[in-house]
């Protein structure tokens, strides 16, 4: 009798298999191709040229590091929650495209955490640019 193969040992994915600095080196690859997918929609490229005013800006602004980190990070959370509403958007959109109750309620709530990523920024940078000029 042959013996099988148990489908618990077939990995899904190569990726897991990997360790130490081959993983790392390869999941940077995997995210520089999301940044790359990412530039592609105009919502994050034009957040990426905001970021490359703001960050910078971030470190005039600030009087000390926490005011320098809540500039900048707020910056830079508004475009991880723009990269994770566009894969929200890019899961729902492989799935079908068809309308749905769910697929809509998904997308409205991506974009909803958008929204209030935005309003977090604003309102950090208006209290910041507020204290330094008024």
């Amino acid at each position: 009798m042959e013996p099988t193969v148990s489908t618990v040992d077939i990995p899904v994915n190569p990726q897991k298999e990997r360790t130490g600095l081959n993983r790392v080196w390869h999941a940077l690859g995997y995210s520089l191709a999301g940044l790359r997918a990412g530039w592609g929609e105009t919502a994050f490229r034009q957040e990426c040229i905001a970021a490359f005013v703001l960050v910078p800006l971030s470190f005039w602004l600030g009087q000390t590091w926490v005011e320098v980190a809540l500039l900048a990070g707020s910056v830079l959370l508004l475009m991880v929650v723009e990269l994770l509403n566009t894969a929200i958007e890019t899961a729902i959109d492989r799935v079908g495209p068809e309308w749905h109750d769910l697929s809509k309620r998904a997308k409205d709530m991506g974009s909803a955490a958008v929204l209030l990523s935005l309003l977090v920024c604003a309102g950090i940078w208006l209290a910041a640019l507020g204290q330094r000029f008024l």
